[in-house]
C-alpha cells in the first residue's frame, strides 16, 4: 500500500504558477497510476489529471488541459502537478491518490476512502 503527502500549495494570484508535490511511501510506488484530485468549498472532489505507472500516458480533465502538467519521478517516488495560468476557479484543496491505472481512479475515485490531508491552493482575482 502507498501512503501519500501532498505539499506545494499556496496563495497566488491570477495567472501564476505553483508546482504541487506528492511523496508517497512504499516500495510499489512505479506499480501505480497516479492522480490528483481537487475540492473546491461546497462542491464534490473531482479529477483533475492522472499519470500512468510509467509515466507514458496522461489525462486531464477539460477544465485544466494545456494549462496544467502531471509527471512523475519513481526514483524519488514523487509525482508532481505543475500548474501554469492560474484562475481563482482552481481555487481547492488539491489531492493525489494511487491506483491500478489513470481509469480506475476517474471512476472509483468516490470509493475511497483514506485520502490525504491535501495542500490548499488559494487564486485570487
Amino acid at each position: 500500500q502507498v501512503q501519500l503527502v501532498e505539499s506545494g500549495g499556496g496563495l497566488v494570484q491570477a495567472g501564476g504558477s505553483l508546482r504541487l508535490s506528492c511523496a508517497a511511501s512504499g516500495r510499489t510506488f512505479s506499480s501505480y497510476a497516479m492522480g490528483w484530485f481537487r475540492q473546491a468549498p461546497g462542491k464534490e472532489r473531482g479529477f483533475v489529471a492522472g499519470i500512468s505507472s510509467s509515466g507514458s500516458g496522461t489525462y486531464y480533465a477539460d477544465s485544466v488541459k494545456g494549462r496544467f502538467t502531471i509527471s512523475r519521478d519513481n526514483a524519488k517516488n514523487t509525482v508532481y502537478l505543475q500548474m501554469n495560468s492560474l484562475k481563482p476557479e482552481d481555487t481547492a484543496v488539491y489531492f493525489c491518490h494511487a491506483d491500478a491505472t489513470i481509469a480506475a481512479m476517474r471512476f472509483m475515485m468516490g470509493e475511497y476512502d483514506d485520502w490525504g490531508q491535501g495542500t490548499q491552493v488559494t487564486v485570487s482575482s
